[in-house]
């Protein structure tokens, strides 16, 4: 039983937000939901992985999953750092050669494991020099009839 998180790199981080986000989550723990992933580069990835550290204190059970879209491989030091906020990371082999295209593969990668996506998505949000991840990310996971919990408003 697994979770992951996905939104835009920039938030309105308001109390209701954090409040929302932190019911949901115990909610979701309360249904049996014990993995969560992680990707990066996200203020919303951030603020999730803050309230599961914190909430991870009364219950250690659960466990928080970094998913890199970059570094194959990487080194015991940069391995031991992530171990400060993470109990496991992993590179998907898929995402060997996906170049540009690695972080909406790692996306799909934690959608695909996962029993609900939690996002923060404003399907009015359109960055100026990219196309949205997020939306390519809410797109696949609706497509995969997953259980979606979009906390933007």
């Amino acid at each position: 039983m697994s979770v992951c998180f996905i939104g835009h790199r920039e938030i309105d981080k308001t109390e209701n937000l954090i409040k929302k986000l932190r019911e949901t989550i115990i909610n979701l723990i309360k249904t049996g939901e014990s993995i969560f992933y992680f990707g990066s580069k996200s203020a919303f990835d951030d603020l999730a992985l803050k309230i599961i550290t914190e909430i991870k204190e009364e219950c250690p059970h659960i466990k928080r999953v970094y998913v890199r879209s970059a570094f194959q491989y990487i080194d015991k030091f940069y391995e031991e750092y992530l171990s400060n906020f993470y109990e496991e990371t992993y590179f998907p082999l898929k995402l060997e050669n996906a170049g540009k295209c690695s972080y909406v593969e790692r996306n799909y990668e934690m959608i695909d494991k996962s029993t609900y996506c939690v996002f923060y998505y404003n399907e009015n949000y359109v960055p100026t020099n990219r196309v949205s991840g997020t939306k390519i990310a809410y797109d696949y996971a609706k497509k995969k009839c997953k259980k979606i919990i979009n906390l933007y408003k």
